[in-house]
This record gives C-alpha cells, sequence and structure tokens, in this order.
C-alpha cells in the first residue's frame, strides 16, 4: 500500500491551477487589445496637453476627450472588478489620473490666479462683508474712545491697558522731551529689517486672532478690538497731554492706515463668519458657513499682504522720515486702500451678502 506524499497532491493542484492562470492572462490580454487603441489615443491627447501645446490639437481629439477619459474610467473599473493583471491595473489607474487633472483639475497657475485675485476678487469680497466691517469700524472706534476717557478719568487705567513693552517712557507724567524722543528720527536703516519681521509677526497674530474668534459669533472679535483700539486711545490721551498729538498721530498714520485697515478687516471676516452662523437665513448652518468662510479667507489673504507691507512701512518710512513725510505716506496709503477695497473691481448686483 502505498502511503500519501506531498508530491501525489501537487500535481493535480499544478494541473488544477495552470489553466486558470492560463485563462486570466487570456483574458487580460482580449480586455486590453479591445481597448487599447483608445487608451492609446487618449494618452497621447495627454501628453500634448501636458506639455502645453493645446492649440496644436485637433478639434476632434479635444471634442474626445471627454469621452475618452469616462471609457478609461469604466475600464478601470472593469479591471479592478475582475482582478486583472497589476500593470494593466497600474497603467490604467495613472491615465485616469492624467485625465481627470485635465478634464476637472484647475486651468490655471498660480500666477494667473494671483494676477486675476489681485485684479478685483480680493476688493469683491470686501465689497461683499461690508456690513462687517461698518460694525467692526464702530467697535474700534468706540474702544479709541473708550481708552481715552478711562485713562483721562484715573491714570491708573494707562498701565492696566497699555502693555509694558509700550509703557517704558511713555508714562503719565513724561516730558514733552521724553515723549518727543519716542517719535525721533533714526540715522540708518542698520538692524530695522530684523525689526519689521518682528513687527509682522506681531501684526499677524492680532489679525489671525481677531479673525479666528468670530466663529464664536463675532464677540470674541469684537472684545479684542474694542481691547487693542484701548491700548491706541490710551496713548493718544499721553501724548495729546503733552501737546504731541500731531506728530504721534504722523508717526503712527505712516504704517497704521494700513495696519488697523488690515485688523479692522481681519476682525470683521471673523465676525462675516459668525453673523452668517448665527443668521443662516434659508440655508443650512453649514452651508452658509461654508461660502462666507471661502469668502473671508480671501480677506485674509489680503490682510497678510496689507500686514508685510505695513512690516516694512513701520521698520522704514517710520523711523526715517519726518513728521510730514510721514504724515503724506499714511494718508495716502488710506487713499489707495479705500480706492483699491472700495472703488476698484465693483460687485455685480445681487450678490449676496
Amino acid at each position: 500500500m502505498k502511503v500519501p506524499t506531498l508530491a501525489m497532491f501537487s500535481k493535480p493542484s499544478e494541473m488544477a491551477t495552470a489553466p486558470s492562470i492560463e485563462k486570466a492572462a487570456l483574458r487580460s490580454d482580449r480586455f486590453r487589445l479591445e481597448r487599447e487603441a483608445d487608451w492609446q489615443r487618449l494618452d497621447a491627447i495627454l501628453l500634448k496637453l501636458e506639455k502645453g501645446r493645446l492649440r496644436k490639437l485637433p478639434d476632434e481629439d479635444v471634442l474626445a476627450l471627454p469621452a475618452l477619459y469616462r471609457m478609461a474610467a469604466s475600464s478601470l473599473s472593469v479591471a479592478r472588478e475582475t482582478s486583472l493583471d497589476a500593470a494593466t491595473l497600474t497603467y490604467l489607474e495613472t491615465l485616469v489620473q492624467r485625465a481627470w487633472f485635465q478634464v476637472y483639475g484647475p486651468r490655471q497657475g498660480l500666477f494667473a490666479w494671483f494676477r486675476k485675485f489681485l485684479g478685483g476678487q480680493l476688493s469683491r469680497s470686501i465689497q461683499a462683508i461690508w456690513l462687517d466691517i461698518c460694525i467692526a469700524l464702530f467697535v474700534m472706534v468706540a474702544g479709541t474712545i473708550t481708552g481715552w476717557l478711562l485713562v483721562a478719568q484715573d491714570t491708573e487705567w494707562y498701565y492696566r491697558l497699555v502693555p509694558g513693552q509700550f509703557a517704558d517712557t511713555r508714562v503719565p507724567g513724561a516730558s514733552r522731551e521724553v515723549l518727543l524722543e519716542s517719535l525721533k528720527v533714526e540715522d540708518s536703516a542698520s538692524g530695522l529689517s530684523a525689526f519689521a519681521a518682528q513687527l509682522f509677526t506681531n501684526n499677524a497674530g492680532v489679525s489671525i486672532l481677531a479673525f479666528a474668534l468670530g466663529f464664536a459669533f463675532g464677540i470674541p472679535s469684537l472684545m479684542l478690538l474694542i481691547h487693542n483700539m484701548a491700548v491706541l486711545g490710551a496713548m493718544l490721551w499721553l501724548y495729546n497731554s503733552q501737546g504731541l498729538t500731531w506728530e504721534f498721530a504722523a508717526w503712527l498714520s505712516v504704517h497704521g492706515t494700513t495696519e488697523l485697515f488690515a485688523i479692522l478687516l481681519a476682525g470683521a471676516a471673523g465676525m462675516h463668519i459668525g453673523r452668517k452662523m448665527a443668521f443662516p437665513g434659508q440655508r443650512s448652518i453649514i452651508a452658509a458657513a461654508a461660502e462666507s468662510g471661502q469668502r473671508a479667507a480671501q480677506v485674509m489673504i489680503g490682510v497678510v499682504l496689507m500686514l508685510v507691507f505695513a512690516a516694512l512701512l513701520e521698520a522704514f518710512p517710520r523711523q526715517l522720515a519726518g513728521t510730514e513725510a510721514r504724515a503724506i505716506i499714511g494718508i495716502f496709503m488710506l487713499l489707495f486702500w479705500m480706492a483699491y477695497f472700495f472703488g476698484f473691481g465693483r460687485s455685480k448686483k445681487g450678490t449676496a451678502q
């Protein structure tokens, strides 16, 4: 009596497996041959598009691109379901991915998008949140007046409002000469680039915080704006007490008209999202938040660009220019931002607010 061995079981198994492999390979070859011409045509079209040769592409190929893409996607689906060979599957996955980017992908590069963004898209986004800008502006003016009145009533409020980094020699009771020294013109620009980077970091932090807090229905953003402007009101009172209101306003305006405008827009963008979430109208809260979030994100890109510019103004013209030059630069920048944001790229009628 023969004893069963491993070899006795392996031969029938191999005999059973070999036809299956051969059948699968034959099925894969037939599947590929039936559709290979369409895949090759799609691949040739994609190569021309990827090399930027759209103008040299025949009209019939352009019209056939969507149909060829759908056919390749269908082939990929069949290949996955029937477990065809790995090479065919990998080729189809790559081909479909490339075709998707050409059919549905972005049609413009970064430079084209940035040109369109500065060419009116940013202005229209800012115009769309005009109500939130008005609210934020009212709050900022109220905060400045509040800071002035608090310090005028009790000078101890100055130390509570103004951070220690600003209250060095600029404190109640300081002489006119000491305060005027803090507004002096520097002799050179040495080291001011590092100062500009530090100022940008600080201002960006305030703006981003004002924007982020808007998600809580805008209330924390309003409180942050009031607090920051109360600091300005306290310092205005201090310089006014020594008859230096004009000098301080000129010193502040050279960068302040850009920086404070950026903070205003950041707070308004945050409040815009919070307001739309609180009052979504006929839409769902998620839909209202998504729409307002896209608009606010565009505003925040503009805010970052403004803060970069404000840091450069604060580090160089403010430190090197005289009082009159500072005032002229500040007024010019204010007029420029007003004209750009509210006079350029006007929104079409019926834009949703």
